[in-house]
């Protein structure tokens, strides 16, 4: 079995998770359940951080896919952060930029949240 692990933390009121190993079929219950977590306790600023993430399958973009629509319509957002080029490219072939911000840095994640006042 795909080994996968999620660590989740807050930084500024802001949820990070982080995402480490392989995220496929046999795994992506395991974001599902980290994602549910958050919606229930009404946490709808998320930042994916992709450091440490190897892999990631079809079933793992679903996963985010189910979950956005959700997060949004609560005023929240999903966005990601330090992926690998490896796994850009997942993301970037089925036209993830377009759909979610993503970043090199997850500071810079985090500080969009909360835009300067003019």
């Amino acid at each position: 079995m795909s080994e996968f692990k999620i660590g989740q933390r807050e930084v500024e009121n802001v949820n990070i998770l982080e995402l480490k190993g392989y995220l496929d079929a046999h795994t992506a219950p395991k974001l599902e359940e980290a994602f549910q977590s958050l919606l229930r306790s009404q946490r709808f600023r998320i930042v994916v951080n992709c450091r440490d993430l190897s892999y990631i399958s079809s079933a793992g973009l679903g996963v985010f896919m189910a979950f956005i629509e959700d997060v949004r319509n609560a005023k929240g957002d999903i966005k990601l952060t330090n992926m690998s080029p490896k796994v850009y490219n997942v993301f970037d072939l089925l036209g993830f930029p377009l759909l979610y911000e993503i970043f090199k840095d997850e500071q810079e994640a985090v500080t969009r949240f909360f835009p300067k006042a003019k």
